[in-house]
């Protein structure tokens, strides 16, 4: 799809009846405990219910029971070499630990993702395309930290100008031909630019038309099709259009889904079509969308070219952004049952949001930073503000609103910039970092920008007043985090600027480490 960055930033033969219902009732019960997910994979289920996999991409999981090979590369920045992560087991969660070894003191990216299935539809760097120049960039390999059955796991994250592709693959669908594809997202992690897209696109990385591309999309972009309420929403990306329903525009049966963990399902027959979502830590699927192919010309039937995408649109439209953890693609086009078995694999591997523990600094604990400055502050925390993206002091109690609550909770990561300084996602708005712009603190997305990741780190040291901890400014080492009329900045010890001031620089930039209010 093409978006301007000035405007945006034939049904395969069912299973008979008995074998449907036993698939259904056989995997559904069983997915339910533990060791069943440790067994068996979604492209297993898919096999069983004859739509194998022919692209299964995850930087989370094995997606098949006996797996034990490759899920993606990482390549650090300190010396450009490349490591491979593979399961910590058979059909297992990703060996983090072996990722943070690899990039700990430095930082790494995301190069391939590699395919699971026996076809090797591997996805790497996206070249340039007729809506924008490339190659693209790589996902900041520690930028989506997660747990998967309480294992330390990374996603992918997708900022504006990030995306990966390929356009040789092998078995993915072609011409009219059925296919079927699931994706994990972060509900969280949305905008209205073009297009964060997981699924089928052009080859040639030009639009070539409708009805080339059949790819999920998840945003909340309203320039081509929308559903109910504010978005965001699961899409059907069908090339020269984004489709909640059986036309483009307003479509009321597409809900507004924000899930922390969401499931979106997409799949495209001979003249139908299906959507279908739901959380991915808990319940079942809701078809969103069930009928023939949009009735405007080019897309019945179909012209499908069988590229793959991930994070960008099919003519390299590079302005989305969002957080993608698992996703496969099928040959054929899997009923409702396999759908609903492959969503209770899902729910049943645990999907959490990488919050391990309390009250301290290390990645992983969610924590409350307590200004130390007396008289003023000591009741006070760094928290952001609900109605803009600054961040701030204000006092919180435990009579305070569970808002307030939130806003003044951290989770601590790894230093975006350098693993061995730290990073503060917001706990209510996951995806988003404490960052400094124009040395005042913002709670952002990452915009994508060469500089957000050194923004967003800060290295700690003994309270600059002798007291608690002080967080110095990766790219601007003179300068801490400070408070300094109620608003929080990176500050030096005097300078130009107001918050630069040496009344109670010391206290002001020193800070407590506090249980976490929410």
């Amino acid at each position: 799809m093409i978006k301007p960055p000035w405007i945006r930033g034939v049904r395969r033969a069912l299973l008979a009846a008995g074998a449907t219902a036993a698939l259904a009732a056989g995997l559904l019960t069983a997915t339910a405990a533990p060791s069943q997910a440790a067994t068996q994979g979604p492209c297993d289920i898919y096999a069983a219910g004859g739509t194998p996999c022919v692209a299964a991409h995850s930087t989370t999981r094995a997606l098949y029971g006996a797996y034990t090979g490759r899920l993606y590369q990482v390549r650090r920045a300190s010396d450009n070499t490349t490591k491979d992560i593979v399961p910590l087991t058979a059909g297992g969660v990703a060996d983090a630990a072996a990722q943070d070894s690899f990039c700990a003191n430095t930082t790494c990216v995301i190069t391939v993702i590699y395919d699971q299935s026996p076809k090797g539809n591997n996805l790497t760097q996206a070249p340039g395309g007729g809506a924008a120049p490339g190659p693209d960039n790589l996902a900041n390999a520690i930028e989506a930290p997660v747990t998967v059955g309480g294992h330390k796991a990374y996603g992918v994250y997708i900022a504006p100008g990030t995306g990966y592709r390929n356009n040789n693959t092998n078995g993915i669908a072609t011409g009219d031909q059925p296919e079927g594809m699931y994706a994990i997202f972060n509900g969280k992690h949305f905008n209205g630019g073009c297009c964060f897209d997981y699924g089928n696109a052009e080859t040639n990385n030009l639009d070539t038309g409708n009805g080339h591309m059949e790819a999920l999309y998840f945003g909340n972009s309203k320039d081509w099709g929308w559903g109910s309420g504010n978005g965001p929403w699961v899409m059907a990306d069908q090339e020269n259009g984004l489709f909640s329903g059986v036309n483009r525009g307003f479509n009321a049966g597409d809900p507004s889904v924000d899930n922390r963990f969401l499931t979106a399902m997409l799949k495209g027959g001979a003249n139908q079509w299906a959507l279908r979502g739901g959380s991915a830590q808990s319940g079942g699927l809701s078809t969103y969308y069930n009928g023939i192919r949009p009735t405007a010309g080019g897309y019945n039937p179909m012209s499908k070219e069988g590229a793959i995408i991930l994070g960008i649109g099919g003519d390299n439209s590079k302005w989305a952004q969002g957080t993608f953890y698992e996703g496969v693609m099928t040959s054929g086009y899997p009923s409702n049952a396999t759908e609903d078995a492959v969503q209770a694999n899902i729910t049943a591997a645990g999907y959490d949001s990488g919050s391990t523990s309390t009250g301290s600094l290390t990645p992983g604990s969610r924590i409350s930073l307590k200004a130390t400055t007396s008289p003023c502050c000591t009741s006070h925390y760094l928290r952001h503000n609900d109605t803009d993206t600054k961040v701030a002091i204000s006092n919180i109690t435990s009579a305070s609103s569970a808002t307030d609550k939130a806003d003044a909770t951290w989770i601590v990561r790894a230093g975006l910039a350098n693993a061995s300084c730290l990073s503060f996602e917001s706990v209510d708005k996951p995806g988003q970092f404490l960052r400094h712009f124009n040395y005042q603190l913002n709670l952002n997305f990452d915009d994508g920008g060469s500089a957000f990741a050194k923004d967003a780190t800060f290295c700690p040291t003994t309270g600059n007043s002798g007291v608690g901890t002080s967080f110095q400014s990766a790219n601007f080492p003179t300068k801490y985090i400070r408070h300094y009329n109620y608003t929080a900045y990176i500050a030096s010890n005097g300078g130009t600027n107001a918050w630069d001031s040496t009344t109670s620089w010391a206290q002001d930039t020193s800070w407590l480490t506090a249980s976490p209010w929410s």
